[in-house]
C-alpha cells in the first residue's frame, strides 16, 4: 500500500477539522487509558486489603463476575452446570 502512487500519507489528506477531530478523539482515548490504569490500581489495592482482612480473591471475583449476570441467565447455567456434574457422578 505504500507503493501505491494513489496512497499519499501526507497530513494535508485530512481536511484541518477533520485533523483536529482526529487529535480530539486520540486525546480522549489516551486519557480513558490513564483512568483505566488508575482504576485497575484502584482495584488491585482494595483486593489487597480484602486479602489482608481474611477474604478469598478469587472467591470475591467470581462474586463479582455472579454478580453482573442476569439473573434468569445464571440459574440457567447453573442448572445445567447442575445437570452436567450430575451425569458425571460429580454431585
Amino acid at each position: 500500500m505504500a507503493n501505491d502512487a494513489s496512497f499519499d500519507a501526507s497530513a494535508d489528506v485530512l481536511t484541518s477539522a477533520a485533523q483536529g477531530r482526529l487529535r480530539t478523539i486520540v486525546e480522549r482515548l489516551e486519557r480513558l487509558e490513564e483512568d483505566k490504569v488508575a482504576v485497575m490500581a484502584d482495584q488491585k489495592e482494595v483486593f489487597a486489603e480484602a486479602k489482608g482482612e481474611g477474604y478469598d480473591v478469587k472467591i470475591l471475583r467470581k462474586v463479582i463476575r455472579i454478580r453482573k449476570q442476569d439473573k434468569a441467565k445464571r440459574q440457567e447455567e447453573d442448572a445445567i452446570l447442575d445437570l452436567y456434574l450430575s451425569a458425571l457422578g460429580e454431585v
